[in-house]
């Protein structure tokens, strides 16, 4: 796989950030620069899957405004619990959750 091309660019940061920077970066093991590029590349992801999200959920709500149909919130985080136990290994798989008239 080819490396991708870097494009030169230029920050002007405080001097208390800069030091934050290095000693963060000192302890990851790894350069200022590597880490700098590693949290502007993380931030950049957090942000894209931030407004996926928000997306998802406007259409969910359309949906459910649509058709009146949806969950019980109260349901839904019983539902959670019971997979996080199934996962863990200390239940059975709960039944899935059957959306019904909220509206």
């Amino acid at each position: 796989m080819q490396a991708e091309k870097t494009v030169p660019t230029s920050l002007k940061l405080p001097a208390s950030v800069k030091r934050e920077i290095d000693e963060a970066a000192r302890a990851a093991g790894t350069s200022p620069h590597a880490y700098m590029v590693g949290v502007l590349r993380k931030e950049a992801e957090r942000a894209r899957l931030r407004e996926e999200f928000h997306r998802d959920a406007r259409e969910a709500l359309d949906e459910m405004e649509a058709t009146g149909l949806g969950h019980d919130w109260d349901e839904v985080k019983t539902y959670f619990a019971q997979m996080a136990e199934y996962r863990a290994g200390r239940a059975p798989r709960p039944a899935a959750l059957v959306p019904k008239k909220v509206l």
